[in-house]
């Protein structure tokens, strides 16, 4: 786990000893295979594919950035795969891992720099 980012008009700063910073209207994450900034977060709008950060719905007030495909990052191996919020517990994403916002804030209060989420299938 890198880094929580939090959408700071829908809830405080999670209680957590990863760092934490508020979510920039303008952050996107780049998910274009083969575009310079792929898998890396760019400022909107961008003209390649990218996901929106700052989504209507609350599926990403909270996102914990991970360590998956950025050092080295390999074009094509995955992008913007986050640990973030669901709406209902168990659905499923599209390569990421989504618990509910009761779970991660408890979740993140153990949560530090040595922190590693392992995902069993």
């Amino acid at each position: 786990m890198i880094e929580v980012l939090y959408r700071a008009g829908r809830l405080f700063p999670p209680r957590t000893a990863l760092p934490v910073r508020p979510i920039a209207a303008a952050l996107g994450w780049c998910d274009a295979a083969g575009d310079r900034n792929y898998n890396q977060p760019v400022s909107l709008p961008y003209p390649a594919s990218h996901e929106v950060i700052a989504r209507a719905d609350s599926l990403y007030d909270i996102i914990v950035l991970l360590s998956h495909n950025r050092l080295p990052r390999i074009q094509g191996l995955g992008s913007a795969v986050f640990f973030h919020l669901t709406a209902v517990p168990a659905d499923v994403t599209a390569g990421c891992v989504a618990i509910t916002r009761n779970d991660m804030l408890k979740v993140l209060q153990y949560c530090g720099p040595r922190t590693r989420l392992r995902v069993w299938p």
